[in-house]
């Protein structure tokens, strides 16, 4: 893997130092290198801190690449409701990495820097935390405005993309907004996908993934809800994208997704899968039990979804006994090698490197 080392942006090497192995690259470079790869990047959410070192492990055995990543809610320059601002996340990550000698590739991806309007009050939020995800060492942006009609869409995010193209970092846009469970799905398109990229592609933006709306959900599927993933569609808007330029698709939704469907998904163009909830869910379970019940009665007083109280309780969090800390990475660890199995990933850091060695 030196080689890879040699890949670490300057600003990275500047703020781990020189000497560190830790390997966290470039994701233009990453998605350009395993355009080819029948592998999904394993992109996880890590909402509680401790979910971590398990899926670290998991990488680390299993020679995979993985990403790390928050949403904007999740981790805003406020701190999201995860009470992590960029730069805490950032050094978490870096923290846990040197503390467990992890030493396999992966990126730091900026998730749904979400634009839900038109409003210039709006887009100069997400320009911010772009710039701030910048600063503190991230290195892979994915840019959300597809609240909105596609022709707002192309442009606020060809205007927002324009500072992650010219810093060189990853790109992933988006196309077609995955619904919360209990809502129906509006697939994407492949004419939407075509004149979504090629418009980009006019302003001199040139992302390497794109997300769409193929009929996955957010969240925990609720009780009965029948798992829809339009595979075929998948697949079509696969090609376009590619003919177009990018490495592949991106999956929303996992959390609740049979093994044995996830590992279909490289087939038909994904190429990274995003995993958030399950990493909550693991977390809650290796949680002390008095604090999962205040969490739990701090949400129904004030009617919001649990997650809200990973930042109100975040102190409370960070600090749990090492037993329950140690029953959190085991679990992440089990969790996190069964889906990067799934996801063909295993290997895949070796792979990159070959593949980066290799004219391109």
């Amino acid at each position: 893997m030196n080689d890879l080392l040699e890949l670490v942006p300057p600003r990275i090497r500047n703020k781990i130092g020189s000497q560190s192995r830790i390997c966290l690259l470039n994701g233009r470079d990453l998605f350009s290198a395993l355009k080819n790869e029948n592998l999904i990047l394993m992109a996880c959410n890590p909402r509680v801190k401790h979910v971590i070192p398990g899926i670290m492990k998991a990488a680390e055995e299993l020679d995979a690449v993985i990403a790390f990543e928050l949403t904007r809610t999740e981790g805003g320059l406020d701190g999201g409701y995860t009470g992590q601002t960029p730069q805490v996340f950032f050094d978490t990550v870096i923290e846990c990495a040197e503390r467990y000698k992890f030493t396999k590739p992966f990126i730091i991806h900026g998730d749904h820097t979400t634009v839900q309007n038109t409003s210039p009050q709006e887009q100069e939020c997400a320009r911010l935390l772009i710039e701030g995800q910048i600063e503190a060492g991230y290195t892979s942006f994915a840019i959300d405005a597809s609240f909105n009609p596609l022709p707002d869409n192309i442009r606020i995010t060809a205007e927002l993309a324009a500072t992650v193209e010219n810093e060189g970092y990853g790109l992933e846009v988006e196309l077609g907004e995955v619904k919360r469970p209990g809502v129906e799905s509006n697939l994407t398109t492949v004419e939407e996908t075509e004149e979504f990229l090629s418009s980009l592609a006019k302003q001199g933006i040139h992302p390497q993934l794109l997300a769409i709306d193929n009929g996955s959900k957010r969240g925990n599927y609720l009780d009965g809800e029948m798992i829809r993933i339009d595979l075929d569609r998948t697949r079509e808007i696969y090609d376009a994208a590619v003919h177009l330029g990018l490495a592949g698709l991106v999956q929303h939704g996992i959390t609740g997704t049979p093994l044995r469907l996830v590992g279909k998904l490289a087939n038909y163009g994904i190429r990274k899968g995003n995993i958030g909830t399950l990493w909550q869910n693991v977390a809650h379970a290796g949680l002390p039990l008095d604090l999962m019940d205040a969490m739990r009665h701090w949400a129904r007083e004030n009617g919001k979804d649990i997650k809200f109280a990973t930042k109100v309780f975040k102190s409370e969090i960070d600090a749990i006994p090492e037993e329950n800390a140690k029953q959190i990475l085991d679990m992440a660890y089990r969790e996190a090698k069964e889906f990067l199995q799934a996801f063909h990933a295993k290997g895949s850091a070796s792979r990159l490197a070959a593949s980066i060695g290799k004219p391109r």
